[in-house]
This record gives C-alpha cells, sequence and structure tokens, in this order.
C-alpha cells in the first residue's frame, strides 16, 4: 500500500502532526480491509466558517458539520468504469476536517481530542471507500468497522 497524501492545515500549526498519524490510520484502514495499491488522498483541517460554506455550497444544509468527504469515484462512476487495476494510482477525494466541531464533540463524548480526530478521519476515509450510513444495517457495517479499526488503539 502506498498512500500520496495533501494534508492541508488552515487551522493550527500544532496540528501538522496530524498528517503522520493519518498516515498511520490510513496503512490501518488498508490493513484491516485488505486493500493494496496505492491511493491519493487529500485530507483538510479547516475552522467552522469554512466547512459551513462547503456544506451550504455542495450540500444545501446551512450550518457547520464535523465532517464532509467528497469521492472522486463516485463522480466517474457512472461515466467510465472503473479498472480495478493495482498498477493504477486510486484517487479517492477530499475529506474536509472541523477542528473547532471536534474539539466540542470530544468533550460531549468524554473522549480525547485525538480520538475524536482519528474517528472523523477514519469515517471520512470509508466514505470514499464506498461505505455509507444511509439506513441502518449500513449504519451498522460502517461503525462496527469504525470502531473494530480503532478501539485497539490507545487515543
Amino acid at each position: 500500500m502506498d498512500l500520496e497524501l495533501t494534508f492541508v492545515n488552515d487551522v493550527m500549526e500544532e496540528l501538522d502532526n496530524y498528517e503522520a498519524h493519518y498516515r498511520f490510520l490510513f496503512e490501518r484502514i488498508c490493513d484491516f480491509l485488505n486493500l493494496q495499491g496505492t491511493f491519493i488522498l487529500e485530507v483538510n483541517l479547516v475552522s467552522e466558517a469554512t466547512i459551513q460554506e462547503i456544506n451550504r455550497t455542495y450540500r444545501q444544509i446551512d450550518r457547520v458539520t464535523d465532517v464532509i468527504s467528497f469521492a472522486f469515484e463516485d463522480e466517474v462512476a457512472d461515466e467510465i468504469k472503473i479498472v480495478k487495476d493495482l498498477s493504477l494510482p486510486r484517487d479517492l477525494g477530499e475529506i474536509f476536517i472541523c477542528v473547532k466541531r471536534a474539539q466540542s464533540q470530544a468533550e460531549e463524548y468524554h473522549h480525547s481530542f485525538r480520538r475524536e480526530m482519528s474517528f472523523l478521519f477514519v469515517h471520512g476515509v470509508l466514505h470514499l471507500l464506498g461505505y455509507d450510513h444511509m439506513n441502518a444495517a449500513d449504519e451498522k457495517v460502517m461503525f462496527d468497522l469504525q470502531d473494530q479499526i480503532l478501539d485497539p488503539l490507545d487515543l
């Protein structure tokens, strides 16, 4: 597994260490799901104002949210057949994580900020890989995966 990660931190310099952590988590996801190949991914740590604007523009929901992901494979799936050739990189897409929302949710759920930032990243990556929680059955699958990936870690 190889990852070409673009990491953009528009919020706090002290969060720059999350790039290495997200690389570790992505490798863990790939190991857990037995994914191989080269992947391209962009992760953006953003403010409440930025994520609200993204939410309003692309989802027509005018409020702050914790994480938004844009799966590039979803955009081309209807137009071309996606080739699962391991020699070609898979451009998964982009994840936007609202740091302020992660801070408040960490307090609300009584766990660490690092645990919440990890959860939001894993949640976003699973969306990019095609997982969803639009119904109870899909939600159970996705949330069980998140727990199995994150729970063994000391976060």
